[in-house]
């Protein structure tokens, strides 16, 4: 099966999305079955309590892992930018 490059690049970004997604997404989920588990354990059914575990979760993900997306992100745009480059004929 012969890819066009325009399949070829929708594949890739659906490809980065998951890969970029994916790990602040899994401590979300980790962080939010914790949180969940507390709530039923203690029957303390307060709202602050499930939210704000999760924004300084994220926020030490992001930092972590930003400067690594970033990167993904850019060589990924590099890369796309070079192939349209390439279907356009120009030098």
């Amino acid at each position: 099966m012969d890819e066009t490059p325009t399949s070829l690049a929708v594949r890739e970004a659906l490809w980065m999305a998951v890969q970029l997604a994916g790990p602040p997404l899994a401590a979300m989920l980790v962080i939010g079955l914790i949180i969940s588990i507390l709530q039923a354990l203690t029957q303390i059914q307060e709202a602050t309590l499930a939210f704000l575990p999760k924004l300084a979760v994220m926020g030490m993900v992001l930092l972590l892992l930003g400067p690594a997306m970033v990167g993904s992100m850019r060589g990924y745009a590099v890369g796309l930018f070079d192939r349209i480059v390439a279907v356009g004929g120009l030098p």
